[in-house]
């Protein structure tokens, strides 16, 4: 057995390799007093390199690997050019053994003897960040000095707490100061589109201190995003391609047996991080309560945060067994649903913030389907199906989708008929007048496009005695739409928002309007369902890719498609007709209130039996086996005659 007993110490000096003997004999063990007064003299005399050479030979624990920082520093305080670098060293030991507080002490010191020390600075500012002190964290990140090279890191880390502060403007601003240094960051391109998106601050790639093409900057700006700017599949495809090759590695292997499982139930596994207050909660949880227990099992796998909501409670409430994965690495949560032995994993979240996609690399269960979270391609090898209806992804479009479209009858968007409804309310109490037309959309700001909003505006100047009513999304968004407003003929104080409200209340105000105006290239989903519950009559425009037709989809269910229109200049018309012919409308708004939502959309009983005949059309049971037929008997020999 060849064990080396001692490390090579060729090339330290004979203090350095004093050192590091003694750390492997010590391998952990206390020092005497002797022993740590020789470590100090000695430590005075290696330079900081050497002793990382050390460390890199002798392998101490990293409890020891801090003492001898500590020491290092105390002996070399005032001495060494390279006291700041120790200080660092020694932060970034002390945050991963778990000591935050020290470590942010340590960067400190490091930031005193070197303020353009960008990493410390970084690091400090995370470690604040973790210990709940975002504000501290901004305030050093804001007052580091940084060479260009370094202070993007900066830029980026501010923009991204600033953002999730909703401090928009600034968030945008320290993105763009960081893009300007070097555009080629996907991640901070990403970001600060999707801000500018939610501003309505157009155009959206309208800055040129940026350098970079457009078609680079399309390809990294994010598949959210993509969805409310492009009306492309295949541009779609590319972005969300894209942004899976550089965020999602491949797992080692995949845990499911191909072949499935031989269950006598179909095992149906939800995954999702919105099991909340979230437009999917409020469409699914009654389907999640329907399921035929005598032919499936339900199991939720829950990444959510909990909000303590009704529809959270719900939800939970109707699985057969939840499992909270929240906590669980990606491979972890894989290997608890292998072990479930989950028949058809159904993904909730897809290309959305909180999606689990690191998990679904491992293929935990052998069929693995995307539905409602992201309504577009979401390219990963693993996913076998993405659940729609043949409006939204027509059947001559469906090769341009991965993965492969799975075929729902009727619509795709599954709808529950239990929420409540707030009591009727007036136009006053809402903070509406009662002698304009009301158009509306309620969906948010960032699905606003800059033609859309033009479009909105041509119908504001044809019907005069009218308003535009919207929900309340951010105050910087409010502001440049009653600037864009007041820029193209509408006077801004005809643009009416309203704040965010309990979902009962929002329902009820729904009815108080007379049009809703939908957004396009990424249409109202959830948001489109409830106007047409509330017999709110609705105006699309449906393109090429599945979220540019998922209003049109309900409109279609409900029996009216002549208000889905294929151009903004069609849009403008029916919208503007609408508006011109009382009688018209009238006789609109009485076909939707004669219980027709319920009866189609609405429907979720038929709409679970069908959902369930997909399911199970597609479940994977390892082949049967037929049974060997017994041996013939072998006759007994007989004597030779």
């Amino acid at each position: 057995m060849n064990q080396q007993t001692e490390p090579a110490n060729t090339d330290l000096t004979a203090d350095a390799a004093w050192l590091a003997k003694i750390l492997q004999r010590k391998a952990g063990k206390a020092f005497s007093e002797a022993e740590v007064k020789e470590v100090d003299e000695r430590l005075a005399r290696v330079a900081l390199g050497e002793l990382l050479r050390v460390f890199e030979l002798a392998r101490p624990a990293r409890q020891t690997v801090i003492a001898i920082y500590q020491h290092w520093i105390n002996a070399n305080t005032g001495r060494s050019p390279q006291l700041f670098a120790a200080w660092y060293n020694l932060a970034v030991e002390l945050g991963a053994a778990g000591d935050r507080a020290n470590a942010i002490t340590a960067n400190s010191n490091a930031l005193a003897l070197k303020p353009d020390f960008a990493q410390a600075a970084v690091n400090m500012g995370l470690a604040q960040e973790a210990e709940g002190r975002p504000e501290e964290a901004l305030a050093t990140w804001q007052r580091a000095l940084q060479a260009d090279e370094s202070r993007t890191q900066l830029l980026n880390h501010r923009g991204r707490v600033l953002e999730g502060f909703k401090r928009y403007d600034d968030a945008e601003r320290a993105l763009r100061l960081s893009l300007q240094t070097n555009p080629q960051q996907p991640d901070a391109l990403q970001h600060w589109v999707h801000l500018r998106q939610k501003m309505c601050k157009w155009p959206i790639f309208g800055v040129d201190t940026i350098e970079l093409p457009r078609e680079q900057a399309t390809l990294n700006m994010g598949p959210l995003g993509a969805l409310a700017e492009y009306d492309d599949i295949a541009t779609q495809y590319r972005i969300a391609e894209s942004w899976l090759q550089r965020k999602i590695a491949p797992a080692p292997k995949r845990l499911a047996p191909a072949n499935g499982y031989a269950h006598d139930k179909i095992r149906i596994g939800y995954l999702s991080s919105d099991f909340c207050m979230h437009a999917m909660s409020y469409l699914i949880a009654e389907l999640f309560e329907r399921h035929d227990r005598d032919r499936f099992e339900v199991f939720g796998y829950c990444s959510t945060k909990d909000d303590g909501s009704d529809v959270r409670r719900r939800v939970i409430g109707a699985f057969d067994k939840y499992v909270r994965v929240k906590e669980l690495g990606d491979e972890q949560a894989a290997e608890a649903i292998r072990k479930d032995e989950i028949d058809i994993l159904v993904d909730l979240n897809g290309l959305t913030q909180g999606g689990r996609l690191g998990l679904l690399r491992w293929k935990p269960a052998p069929v693995q389907i995307t539905y409602l979270g992201y309504i577009g391609s979401v390219p990963l090898p693993e996913l076998d199906y993405m659940l729609c209806d043949e409006y939204v992804v027509p059947k001559p479009a469906a090769d341009g989708y991965w993965p492969k479209p799975l075929y729902l009858p009727g619509i795709f968007q599954c709808n529950d008929t239990k929420l409540a409804v707030g009591p009727k309310l007036t136009r006053a109490e809402a903070g509406i007048p009662d002698d304009k037309f009301v158009f509306c959309c309620f969906s948010n700001h960032y699905k606003i496009t800059e033609p859309v909003y033009a479009a909105w505006m041509a119908v504001m100047r044809r019907v005069e005695s009218s308003i535009l009513w919207l929900a309340a999304d951010t105050e910087w968004s409010t502001q440049n739409l009653r600037a864009a407003a007041a820029a193209q003929g509408v006077a801004p104080e005809r643009i009416v928002f309203g704040q965010r409200v309990a979902p009962a209340l929002y329902l009820a105000r729904m009815a108080l309007a007379d049009l809703f105006l939908d957004t396009f290239p990424y249409n109202a989903g959830t948001v489109a369902s409830d106007a047409l519950r509330m017999g709110l009559p609705l105006v699309t425009l449906s393109g090429r890719a599945f979220a540019s037709r998922m209003a049109g989809s309900l409109l279609n269910a409900v029996g009216r498609g002549a208000e889905i229109a294929t151009s903004l200049d069609q849009y403008v018309e029916i919208a503007v007709a609408l508006a011109a012919d009382r009688k018209k409308h009238a006789e609109l708004r009485r076909a939707l209130s004669d219980d027709r939502w319920r009866k189609t959309v609405g429907n979720i009983e038929l709409f679970t039996s069908q959902y369930e005949a997909v399911l199970a059309s597609v479940v994977k049971r390892p082949a049967k086996t037929k049974a060997k037929p017994a041996p013939k008997p072998k006759a007994k020999a007989g004597r030779k005659r």
